[in-house]
């Protein structure tokens, strides 16, 4: 592996080491502007369904079933997933998502379902 497969939340500046800047959310994040965002890909098809984001809601109570959930959710967006591990392959990728909790959002269930296969 060449680059790898980071996350990051999406407010922060983004830097150089970011690499290539995938958006993994499905609604684009409060209060940004697109400019600020630099965003290189918003892929909307491998964020958790409107339906699991829903319930879910954050509450950390629920964080092992979302996990459970969200995998099967991934397993049908093989093509998205492909392209995400293809760009790795070549340089830093970083997921980037838009939620408060660092440990408990679906870009680590992303990730984890991304790096298995690298």
């Amino acid at each position: 592996m060449i680059g790898g497969i980071r996350i990051k939340r999406i407010y922060p500046p983004a830097s150089k080491e970011d690499g290539k800047r995938i958006l993994v959310e499905r609604l684009w994040p409060r209060g940004l502007k697109k400019e600020k965002a630099a965003i290189d890909r918003w892929l909307k098809e491998v964020a958790p369904s409107t339906e699991l984001r829903r319930w879910y809601a954050h509450d950390e109570a629920k964080w092992p079933e979302f996990q459970e959930r969200y995998r099967a959710e991934l397993a049908r967006t093989t093509q998205a997933l492909d392209e995400i591990r293809r760009l790795a392959k070549t340089g830093t990728v970083t997921l980037v998502y838009a939620a408060q909790d660092e440990e408990h959002n679906s870009a680590v269930v992303l990730q984890a379902v991304l790096n298995k296969k690298i």
